[in-house]
């Protein structure tokens, strides 16, 4: 509990309220096979790939800040979400077939099949992705 509301963790009720409220639809990016779905998904609605390394405070604190920020629905746009560090492989195959560099924290966007957007660190930004839809 904290001293007047000041200090502290919030309680398990505020916790769970706050997480429904911000609640962003993720989808599991951990085999190559998917990328080939991306694609054909690409064609019918934007898709966005966040690559995020598990170990990296930076990276941590940016995936906070997209999730506080996320406003679009699943049916938008397609939000994946790539644990590049226990997907090494799927993350390799994200940078030969999008043609990106590779960064982390770092995020894509795909339409018909083809990076439109991509940003990493700071410049990442959940609002840009509105433009893409």
């Amino acid at each position: 509990m904290s001293l007047f509301g000041l200090f502290g963790s919030k309680n398990a009720s505020e916790e769970k309220a706050e997480k429904e409220k911000n609640s962003v639809p993720w989808h599991a990016l951990n085999s190559l096979e998917q990328l080939k779905t991306i694609v054909e998904e690409s064609k019918t609605k934007p898709v966005a790939i966040f690559k995020h390394s598990t170990r990296c405070g930076i990276s941590r604190m940016v995936l906070n800040q997209f999730e506080s920020s996320y406003q679009l629905e699943d049916s938008q746009l397609k939000l994946y979400y790539l644990d590049l560090l226990s997907n090494r492989d799927v993350s390799d195959e994200v940078g030969f077939r999008f043609q990106v560099m590779h960064q982390s924290p770092q995020l894509l966007v795909i339409k018909n099949g083809n990076t439109v957007h991509h940003a990493s660190h700071s410049s990442i930004q959940a609002q840009d992705l509105k433009t893409f839809i």
